[in-house]
């Protein structure tokens, strides 16, 4: 089994460095242009199934990833939302230093330790607890030639390749996330799989070029 975990395209709340979570924002045109070229990369790839998070930028990203012809087939999973960002959603990077810097820190340094504040804030801890059911979910059955898609969010992959890497959640910051970024996975099952190539926007953004966002 093959697995392509990709994340969204860009929003305009990432290019500001603003705080989106479930909030539910639309591609920027510069996403809509990053997701059409994840497509034209994907063209040629048999994919026997592909998931997504039902909040707008993961499936119009998914949409055009998949091509017209393929987009039918799409499913959602609510287990691949956003982490939510409770008080913080809206809000830019900042805005949250100024009005909450002792969690901010922590969220840098020690994300393991962070409730969001708010109402339906979450934790990584909660993120990953149904992050990964929804991930185990979309692998199932699959066989081995099969190469399955997931279009999720920044927090939400990290969290599944932490799971997959052996990582602690403190390590949530050591890679990237780039909007419309590739993560290429191979085993035999969800709980049995390998990273073959991490943070891939080849698609858009040269070797050397800056591919980040400035919130989360």
């Amino acid at each position: 089994m093959k697995v392509l975990l990709a994340r969204h395209g860009e929003t305009p709340w990432n290019a500001e460095g603003r705080y989106q979570g479930q909030m539910d924002i639309a591609l920027s045109e510069n996403g809509e242009r990053q997701a059409r070229l994840l497509g034209e990369r994907l063209a040629g790839v048999d994919i026997a199934r592909a998931v997504a998070s039902p909040l707008v930028r993961a499936r119009r990203t998914a949409e055009l990833a998949l091509g017209e012809a393929r987009a039918a087939s799409l499913r959602f999973d609510e287990g691949l939302k956003e982490i939510a960002h409770g008080d913080w959603e809206g809000l830019l990077a900042a805005e949250i230093r100024e009005r909450d810097p002792v969690r901010l820190r922590a969220w840098r340094e020690k994300p393991e330790t962070v409730q969001m504040p708010g109402a339906g804030g979450e934790s990584i801890v909660e993120v990953l607890d149904r992050a990964w059911p929804a991930f185990q979910r979309a692998c199932a059955g699959l066989g081995a030639d099969d190469t399955l898609l997931v279009v999720a969010h920044d927090a939400v992959n990290r969290v599944i390749l932490c799971r997959i890497l052996g990582l602690p959640l403190s390590r949530l910051w050591t890679f990237r996330q780039a909007p419309t970024t590739i993560n290429l996975l191979e085993g035999p099952s969800a709980d049995a799989l390998e990273v073959v190539r991490l943070n891939d926007c080849g698609h858009h953004t040269a070797l050397f070029g800056e591919a980040v966002h400035r919130a989360l």
